[in-house]
Order: structure tokens, then C-alpha cells, then sequence
């Protein structure tokens, strides 16, 4: 596990282990604030030591940026925190959280010593203050990657903890894609010094305008590909055949899942966009067929 200090009190936590995940604390004189908890429990309980032993005050509240496995499941190895989170993330943790789990330890014991942890306090389209000593954290949704995503703006350094809504890639395919760029477009009009991604390095300053414009391009070049990919028959082939590089990013975002992750996307969007899922050709389909018909059909558009 990576650790950083950002700020003054302002710890960032990235994990060595899966996708490069990240988690953050705010400290105060008497306890602090944990944002997310990492992706496994070792990590869990490294964050949990250095908190605890090297600053010397316990975590009295975590706040999970949004439900998935790599920022909530930790809950559970800080005994007493009150959990904070939108109102959506308890009720998709109850929803599938626990069968999610059961699945994991199958393949990982170590995650045997997961509990789950639902939040104790949750909020909706308001935002929420918590303050920490000197600082003054503004919890308020940041939607599109999954629909309880919420960021945590530490208001006097102007640094955000934005979950999944700020990624290298984003990663929609528990979200929806015009909240994704609504959130990209509201983290560019908080005038902020740093942003936490939910995966990644840290975004300066000087690099969030051209971070947030290569995402909104990234998503838009996914928008492309799925209505080209409409107008075929078959089109699981042709959205294989679209890298994420031809979109834009590079391969060795995420820990090198940039790849595997923007596949996923395209058949999601496909999927929520025609309602079902992208059909493969048979064998003995000619594919230089279909490509006439959609140059002949263009033709058409056109005149």
C-alpha cells in the first residue's frame, strides 16, 4: 500500500494489490475520518495501524464514496466508526453486497474475515458537512458511475475525493453515461487543487481541466462506437474489434485493466442503449456484406 500526505492532516491511500484503488483519511486532534477502506482486508488493517499508531487517534467515521467490493467491504476491520454514505449504497449492499461476498470467499479466504457493514447514516440529494478539527468536509453526489457515487470535498484545501466519478478511464457499466459527464462537468467548476480519483494517481491542479476533457472524449467516442455498432446485424464483432486505444486511452491505465474494463463498457452501453445484448456472426458470415449495406445506408442518410 502507497500513503501520501496531501495536505495538512490529509492522508491518500493507494492500494499495490487491484486496480490501483484509493482511500483517503482526514485527522483530527481526537479521531479522524476514513474515506473508503481499500481493496482487501490487509490493506484494511494497514490503513487502520497507521491511523492508530503513527498519528495516534482512532477512525470515529467512514464515509464509502459508493458500494463496490474495493471501497466498502472494510468497513468491518474499523470496529465502532459510524459509516456515512448515500442513501443508494446501503440499499445496493443490502441488495447484492452479501451474495457478492459469499462468491469471493469461495475463491479467497482471506475475505472469510469480511463482515459486511451497512451505512448508519445516509443522505440523498443534499449534501452533508462533517467537520474534523480545522477542516470542513461537503459529502454530495457525484452520480454516473454507479448511481450512489458521492464525492468528499475537503473544503479548505480545496481537494476532492470523488470515488469512481474521476477515473484515469471512466467506467460506466454500473452507471449511466450522462450523469458520468453532468459529474466530470460539475468537478471542473469546483475550482479544486487536487482530485482523488476512485483509481489512479492524484490529478493536480494543473492537470484536472485536461484530465476531465480526455474523459469526456473518452465517453463520447464510446457513444460513436455504439451507434455504429447499431447498425449491424451482428455486432459483438465489431465491438471487439474497437480497442480502448481507438478511444482514446491507453492500455496500461487501472493497474493495465484499462482494456478489459473498456470492453465492458461498450457491451453495457450496448446493452442499455437496444436493450439487449451484442450478437456474435456465425461462422459463415460475411462480413464485408454487412459493411455494404451500412456504406449503401449512409449513402441514403446522406442524399
Amino acid at each position: 500500500m502507497q500513503r501520501e500526505r496531501i495536505a495538512e492532516n490529509v492522508y491518500y491511500f493507494q492500494s499495490e494489490v487491484y486496480a490501483q484503488v484509493t482511500a483517503g483519511a482526514v485527522v483530527g486532534p481526537n479521531w479522524a475520518v476514513l474515506i473508503d477502506t481499500l481493496a482487501t482486508p490487509e490493506e484494511a488493517v494497514a490503513i487502520r495501524m497507521f491511523i492508530d499508531q503513527e498519528l495516534g487517534v482512532p477512525v470515529r467515521y467512514i464515509i464509502n464514496t459508493h458500494y463496490h467490493a474495493d471501497h466498502s467491504w472494510g468497513n468491518c476491520f474499523f470496529p465502532g466508526a459510524t459509516v456515512i454514505a448515500h442513501t443508494r449504497c446501503r440499499e445496493l449492499l443490502e441488495e447484492i453486497g452479501q451474495q457478492s461476498l459469499s462468491e469471493v470467499r469461495k475463491q479467497n479466504i482471506s475475505f472469510r474475515r469480511v463482515k459486511l457493514i451497512l451505512p448508519h447514516l445516509t443522505f440523498d440529494e443534499s449534501t452533508v458537512s462533517l467537520r474534523v478539527g480545522k477542516k470542513n468536509l461537503t459529502l454530495s453526489a457525484l452520480p454516473g458511475p454507479s448511481p450512489d457515487n458521492i464525492g468528499v470535498l475537503v473544503e479548505e484545501d480545496r481537494v476532492l475525493f470523488a470515488g469512481d466519478a474521476f477515473m484515469p478511464m471512466p467506467y460506466v457499466v454500473d452507471g449511466d453515461v450522462d450523469e458520468a459527464v453532468a459529474s466530470l462537468k460539475k468537478i471542473g467548476k469546483m475550482g479544486l487543487e487536487n482530485v482523488i480519483q476512485g483509481h489512479g494517481d492524484i490529478v493536480l491542479r494543473g492537470e484536472i481541466d485536461n484530465a476531465i476533457k480526455d474523459n469526456l472524449a473518452y465517453l463520447s467516442a464510446l457513444r460513436k462506437v455504439i451507434r455504429q455498432a447499431g447498425r449491424r446485424k451482428y455486432a459483438l464483432d465489431y465491438l471487439e474489434s474497437v480497442s480502448v486505444e481507438k478511444c482514446g486511452k491507453s492500455r496500461v491505465l487501472i493497474g493495465g485493466l484499462a482494456e478489459e474494463l473498456h470492453r465492458r463498457n461498450l457491451k453495457s452501453l450496448y446493452r442499455k442503449t437496444f436493450g439487449r445484448l451484442p450478437q456474435a456472426a456465425p461462422e459463415d458470415y460475411d462480413e464485408d456484406d454487412e459493411d455494404m449495406a451500412d456504406g449503401e445506408g449512409e449513402e441514403a442518410n446522406e442524399a
